[in-house]
């Protein structure tokens, strides 16, 4: 699962899947796609290697279906990691919203949502330490 550093820069590339439509071997029907996080690779500064943590290592991820290669507006946002008082629920609960569990269970997975994605797709995952990686997938 591990991969090379993108050039200039400490961050490797998340493993992760696109699923659907044409090109994706027809999981989905149509033009819907999925997005399937695998693990989060980071680099290791004290030992300059790049390391791999699992899908329970992920605190947060967010997909971009629509990405227009300037700014992640994220049309989707989960919370892997989150317990039964984190996360979603705990955001619904300061807004003083009601709580669909289903949803609190979609948007709590390391797979994401059908969607219909734009000419590029962005993913940006964060795990529990802080650490940051994003990917971008051509359509």
């Amino acid at each position: 699962m591990k991969k090379i550093p993108i050039s200039n820069s400490n961050s490797p590339l998340p493993p992760l899947k696109l699923r659907g439509g044409a090109k994706g071997g027809g999981v989905m029907h149509g033009d819907l796609y999925q997005v399937e996080i695998l693990g989060f690779d980071y680099y290791n500064p004290k030992t300059g290697t790049v390391e791999s943590g699992g899908k329970g290592d992920i605190a947060m991820w967010m997909l971009d279906h629509d990405y227009d290669g300037r700014s992640l507006f994220p049309s989707q946002v989960f919370f892997p990691m989150a317990g039964a008082k984190e996360g979603w629920v705990t955001l619904a609960k300061n807004l003083k919203a009601e709580i669909d569990e289903e949803k609190i269970q979609a948007f709590s997975d390391t797979t994401s949502l059908p969607f219909t994605p734009g000419k590029a797709v962005a993913v940006k995952i964060i795990d529990a330490r802080g650490i940051e990686s994003l990917k971008i997938i051509r359509i």
